[in-house]
């Protein structure tokens, strides 16, 4: 997350100009890596976590399953 020193705030990529300045002060900041000043470069594809597809397929199964009790 940008972060500018001078106004000491966090700023959202999209937030800061296109020059790579802080809208409110003018001050140069640091993107993360994945995003550019001039927008040219596509963001970094992240994959989902094994955990997360994980527990996405625990709690399918266990809605089925608590499903097919409701008719047993």
């Amino acid at each position: 997350m940008p972060w500018c020193e001078e106004c000491a705030k966090y700023f959202t990529p999209n937030s800061v100009k296109t020059d790579g300045s802080c809208p409110t002060c003018g001050d140069t900041i640091q993107l993360p890596d994945g995003h550019d000043h001039d927008g040219d470069s596509e963001p970094v594809d992240e994959s989902t976590p094994w955990h997360f597809k994980l527990m996405v397929f625990m709690v399918v199964a266990y809605l089925g399953w608590r499903f097919l009790d409701l008719f047993v």
